[in-house]
């Protein structure tokens, strides 16, 4: 018997785990002692290329501090999308307009206080 190979849900899983880990401030190392395996089968869990048990996920959930439904959620079209060239150029005007704005400000505050 061959055992299962690695599909893109468990990359996916995998990709998850690396993600609320790297959120947290922890390292592989943190969590593969928390876990009692090494770093390096941390990484092979957050890159898919290892399978992972449903007690072991449990296990990594809890340490996270999440609910192991966490790294099966999908983020759905509410996740953020890079933006467009157009609301870049916006975003740039309105930042330049403010800061200006405050600059303004701060001189008409100097000019008070002189």
């Amino acid at each position: 018997m061959h055992p299962k190979l690695a599909t893109e849900a468990d990359r996916v899983i995998g990709g998850r785990i690396s993600a609320i880990r790297a959120a947290q401030g922890l390292s592989q190392t943190a969590l593969g002692q928390a876990l009692g395996v090494s770093f390096q089968q941390v990484q092979k869990y957050e890159k898919g290329r290892n399978r992972i048990g449903a007690g072991r996920l449990q296990e990594i959930a809890k340490f996270l501090g999440v609910d192991a439904a966490a790294f099966y959620s999908d983020p759905g079209p509410s996740a953020p999308s890079e933006p467009t060239l157009e609301e870049l150029r916006h975003a740039y005007f309105v930042a330049r307009e403010a800061y200006a704005a405050a600059l303004q400000r701060e001189a008409a505050f100097v000019r008070e206080a002189a």
